[in-house]
Order: structure tokens, then sequence, then C-alpha cells
């Protein structure tokens, strides 16, 4: 019997890890097969919430930008929008697709630089979980708005990613997350760095909250 469990629990970890492969060769063939754009953006329609929670006067900051989807749909409902991105392919990409009069794109480190404006609310849509000091980060954000409009993914949005955790699997959705949430270990965070969650619901296993300045 024993045998046969650690036979079990072998073939597990090989297929719990065939899965992680799989997912990832998929987030790549989609992106292929729908010009650089990734379907979860019209199937989760995550951009709405951000969109919602903006108005006509905000100008806002959108850190972690991506390839611009996010940023452009703002730019259609606030005042001035500022896109800033570590990697000056996303942002390239971002200027040919996705140009509107009043948004900027800025290659940055978000992390470490200096922002000389102020602004009414910082998007973080899936961003805070690649920060290894989130909060020095989360601290540093003070002086840049008084609301966060925050988007994260959950750990336990799936029983197959506990099941993976248990089994020494990599359970993460990306290799560069520090973290993955679950509500106590996010609340906590915020909290600790002088952020208080106001609104939230989950979505497709992900946490999507308004987060305002204590």
């Amino acid at each position: 019997m024993k045998i046969k469990n650690k036979l079990y629990s072998f073939f597990i970890r090989v297929t719990l890890r065939l899965h992680n492969f799989c997912y990832r060769v998929i987030s790549k063939l989609v992106l292929l097969e729908n010009n650089g754009t990734h379907p979860k953006h019209r199937i989760m329609d995550y951009g709405s919430f951000f969109v919602n929670n903006v108005n006509e006067s905000d100008k806002v900051i959108d850190i972690g930008c991506g390839k611009g989807e996010v940023a452009y749909l703002i730019s259609s409902r606030a005042k001035a929008v500022v896109a800033v991105d570590l990697k000056e392919k996303n942002i390239n990409h971002a200027k040919n697709k996705f140009r509107c009069a009043n948004l900027i794109y800025i290659v940055a480190d978000a992390v470490s630089y200096k922002w000389d404006q102020k602004f009414d609310k910082v998007i973080l849509s899936n961003v805070l979980e690649h920060i290894d000091d989130r909060i020095n980060f989360l601290q540093k954000l003070h002086s840049v708005a008084s609301t966060i409009l925050l988007r994260v993914p959950m750990i336990n949005r799936d029983w197959l990613v506990m099941y993976k955790k248990e089994k020494g699997v990599d359970y993460r959705l990306d290799p560069t997350h520090f973290i993955e949430y679950d509500l106590n270990t996010l609340f906590a965070e915020m909290a600790q760095s002088n952020w208080k969650i106001e609104s939230y619901s989950v979505q497709f296993g992900e946490f999507w909250g308004v987060v305002k300045a204590i």
C-alpha cells in the first residue's frame, strides 16, 4: 500500500507540473491567435470595474499598465491618464495601438520612480503580486493618490491551486509572483501600510476592490 501511495503521489506531482506547463503554453498561444491581446480582457471584462470607479474629473495613474488596454479604456472617461510600465516593449505596443489625447505613456520602474504630481486614483491591475517589498511600495503610494483601484489574484481561486501547494508544486499563475492572496493576508497588508479596503468583490478568482487612504 505504501509503495502504491508513493507511486500515486509521484504521478500526481508530474501531472500537476504538466498542468502548469499546459497553462503557460495556452497563455502564449492565445496571444498569438489574438494579435497580442489576451482574450481574458474580453471574457473577464475587468476593465469595466476600473472604468466604473473613475470620474470625469479624475487624473489617474495606471501603474504596471502592460500593453495599455485598461489605460485606454479609462481614458474614455477620466480627465487625464498616465500609464507606466517597466517594459519598453509594452509601452511601444501601447503607443501604437492605444492612443488618446489625454493618455500619456511612460517607461519607468514604478517602485523607485519619483512622481512629481498628484493623482486622484492609482490603478494596480495584477501588479501588486509582482512586488517583493509591497508594504514600502504601498506606503509610498500615499504621496501619489488617496485611492487605489486594486486587482490581484486569489490563492484560493480553485481547489487545485491549494492542492498544488500541498504537494510542493508551483501553484502561482505566474512564476514572477511573490504572493497570491487570501482575504486575510490582503486586508492585513493594506492595514499595515495605512490603507483600508472600502469595497470589493471576488470575480474569476480575483479580488477587485476600492482601497482608500487611512
